[in-house]
């Protein structure tokens, strides 16, 4: 297959905001390998317009996620220096084409953490902190119709992050155990627990550093992680505010404004 062709499509639909038919009927059958090239393609066209590599996302850790996307195995994305946004402040959608929201306990590194053989320990000792935060997924993939290969094209179908302005150490949090409840403009729209992302929100850190030892990609010192999603994700318009409140961790919100032209 075209693998920068694909890629340009997928570029071209970040500048048009229309999305794409899926990859595989385009392009026919394709494998991770070629999934992860074209992803690759546009990290480094984004690199060469002047944007750097902040962290990366892991997508597909939860029985919800996985269930609502239709897909049954884990993922990886980049996430890029202009994909964050701060803690409350508004966020124009017009740089979207799809969004929905989910919440995550995100993980910064104070050391580069390097695959494989990455074990619980090996991470521990790299994460310096973690923070509350909530993931804005987006698809340049037409009506959310894609395959596990159309999403990693698509970098994991990464779109922003909002991150909390509290971090809290390791030691003494047990993950899987916390609690999270999603509002949309103050009604509860879905609720879980860490455990839902592989167990433990942690495994899914040592499922990237060991899964990007053999694609020539490092987790470096100061990168943020997503783990993947506590609960389904939730579509998200203008005008909208969705708060995640997390037990032990405190409130990340996401405020949104602007519709796409």
């Amino acid at each position: 297959m075209d693998t920068t062709k694909a890629a340009e499509l997928l570029l071209d639909a970040y500048q048009s905001g229309v999305p794409v038919a899926p990859l595989t009927e385009t392009f026919g059958d394709f494998g991770l390998d070629e999934a992860y090239r074209i992803q690759l393609h546009q990290v480094s066209a984004w690199e060469h317009e002047g944007k750097s590599i902040k962290g990366h996302k892991v997508g597909l850790t939860s029985a919800p996620m996985r269930r609502q996307m239709g897909v049954d195995e884990s993922d990886f994305g980049h996430l890029m220096d202009d994909m964050f946004h701060g803690d409350a402040q508004p966020i124009d959608l017009r740089r979207y084409l799809q969004p929905r929201i989910e919440p995550e306990i995100a993980f910064v590194l104070g050391r580069d953490l390097i695959g494989p053989g990455v074990t619980a320990a090996d991470a521990i000792r790299s994460v310096e902190f973690v923070l509350p935060a909530l993931e804005l997924i987006d698809s340049r993939i037409r009506d959310w119709k894609i395959t596990l290969y159309d999403t990693v094209a698509d970098n994991a179908s990464s779109g922003g992050v909002v991150l909390g302005s509290t971090p809290w150490k390791l030691e003494g949090l047990d993950l899987s155990a916390v609690g999270c409840l999603l509002s949309r403009d103050g009604r509860l729209a879905e609720s879980g627990a860490g455990g839902a992302v592989l167990g433990n929100p942690l495994n899914a850190v040592i499922w990237l550093a060991n899964t990007l030892a053999g694609r020539e990609v490092t987790l470096r010192a100061g990168h943020v992680i997503l783990p993947g999603s506590i609960t389904a994700s939730v579509p998200v318009a203008a005008g909208e505010t969705i708060t995640a409140v997390y037990a032990g961790l405190g409130t990340v919100t996401a405020s949104f404004a602007g519709v796409r032209a």
